[in-house]
């Protein structure tokens, strides 16, 4: 199963309370879903879970069943209709749409005045429309409709419900989506899904530790190559002395100072320091080494 069905899975699990909540995830649904005129309603879906909740679903909120719905047993799309005539009539009196009207797709908001009514309404819209990524490969959560007008609606639930969409078009789909995980984490806590929440949190935070450890290891790794670089330069140094005049001919500090580099070639500053005898300071040793520098140079000259 992929991400996308798992979280349809789970939202499929919040209980039927409420008929004015079935009544509002319903809405959701046929506002997302392939067709629903005042000639038919047709609903396709792939998940298993939202196939298996929407003859409960129609029973609670409109006490009818569908014309045509597959087998129990059924795989892959679904396909769910309504044409008898009552029954379309009745839902769409229950939505306050009047029968036989010019039909024009809108939210009617008086439907899903509570903030129960309109999490059943997003919850409805995402099962019908909606689609999340694997937020191992990216984060993406997207509701998309038909209808241009529930698209700019649907973004006025969601901010009341806090959450600020997109909005794009797709294909003749109207989108509204999201790409921040923390946005989609929320998402799915709002909705009753809390296990998809913390999935979708739990591959942030390890993506932000990878990212962690990856920064680290480049930064000591640029490190390393910089006090190999800086040693190097040293030995080359403290080389041309040794042929030009002999470390003999330098003064004790700066001799011991050489000697040190010559036999620990691959230790940090901070390492040569430690291992000094007598101790001196990091500075103190970086000092030195720097003279070891300049006299090399000015011995090139």
């Amino acid at each position: 199963m992929s991400f996308s069905s798992d979280a349809k899975a789970e939202l499929c699990r919040a209980r039927l309370d409420s008929k004015s909540a079935a009544v509002a995830e319903c809405y959701g649904v046929l506002l997302c879903c392939n067709t629903f005129s005042q000639q038919e309603i047709r609903i396709i879906t792939a998940s298993d879970a939202f196939a298996a909740r929407l003859p409960r679903l129609f029973r609670r909120a409109f006490s009818l069943g569908f014309d045509v719905q597959p087998d129990e047993n059924a795989s892959g799309k679904r396909s769910f209709l309504i044409r008898d005539g009552e029954k379309l009539k009745k839902i769409f009196e229950a939505f306050g749409s009047e029968w036989g009207a010019t039909l024009s797709h809108h939210i009617n908001f008086g439907v899903i005045e509570e903030e129960s009514e309109r999490v059943a309404f997003v919850r409805g819209a995402f099962l019908a429309g909606g689609s999340v990524t694997d937020p191992e490969k990216r984060y993406h959560l997207e509701i998309a409709t038909p209808h241009h007008a529930v698209c700019r609606e649907g973004y006025s639930v969601l901010l009341e419900l806090g959450f600020d969409a997109r909005e794009t078009q797709r294909a003749g789909s109207w989108l509204l989506y999201f790409k921040q995980a923390d946005v989609i984490a929320d998402f799915f806590t709002a909705l009753g899904a809390s296990a998809t929440a913390m999935a979708v949190m739990t591959v942030k935070v390890d993506k932000e530790m990878r990212n962690t450890i990856t920064r680290q290891i480049n930064c000591d790794s640029a490190n390393a190559d910089k006090v190999v670089s800086a040693a190097q330069e040293q030995l080359d140094a403290i080389r041309l002395i040794a042929r030009r005049v002999g470390l003999d001919e330098l003064s004790e500090p700066l001799r011991d100072a050489a000697l040190l580099r010559i036999t620990n070639p691959a230790a940090s500053l901070a390492d040569l320091a430690q291992l000094s005898y007598p101790k001196v300071t990091k500075s103190c040793l970086s000092h030195r080494l720097k003279k070891l520098m300049a006299l090399a140079d000015s011995m090139k000259e």
